[in-house]
């Protein structure tokens, strides 16, 4: 009698699991801004800083690439130096809009089915400089259109981080010394 319970437990656990990867959250005190325009959004943007995770473990000289496919969702090519093994890396992948497409609320994957929160929660009116939270506190990267980024936007974003919950010194500040 026990035994059958036990495949629809799996099944349902396997379902929970899909949707629980595919989804995207964002930090409780963010918000993804609004009014958000995937147009200038897309392009070449360098990363000043980042709370380090694995996938970005040793990497400096890390920029992200956005385009836009065919299906409406965004390409996202993620290249970086590996001090360590003294070699470029590259990921790609896409993101697709959560909400609307005027809502920086994204959903990035690079492995298939699997889906992370990447939400955009403060640009400057030109889109040169982005802050963007991941789905938790444990992601969060400062991007500028060119490699360094001015000392006023770069205290507005920190305090913003702060305000959200980030732990600001666990930054990694990442150097851009060599061209991909």
């Amino acid at each position: 009698m026990k035994n059958r319970y036990i495949i629809p437990i799996l099944i349902g656990a396997g379902i929970a699991f899909v949707f629980h990867s595919c989804g995207s959250t964002i930090p409780k005190k963010a918000t993804a801004i609004r009014n958000f325009d995937k147009t200038k959004y897309l392009g070449k943007w360098y990363e000043i800083a980042r709370l380090d995770y694995k996938w970005e473990k040793n990497l400096n000289n890390v920029t992200a690439d956005y385009s836009l496919n065919g299906d409406s969702t965004i390409k996202v090519d993620n290249k970086g130096y590996n001090v360590k093994k003294g070699k470029w890396e590259e990921s790609v992948g896409k993101a697709k809009f959560v909400e609307e497409d005027t809502v920086g609320m994204l959903k990035v994957s690079f492995f298939g089915p699997f889906y992370s929160g990447y939400n955009v929660i403060a640009t400057d009116t030109e889109y040169k400089y982005a802050l963007v939270a991941g789905e938790s506190l444990k992601y969060m990267w400062i991007l500028s259109r060119e490699t360094n980024i001015p000392e006023s936007v770069k205290t507005d974003f920190l305090m913003k981080a702060r305000e959200i919950g980030y732990n600001t010194s666990e930054l990694i500040w990442v150097k851009h010394d060599q061209a991909n």
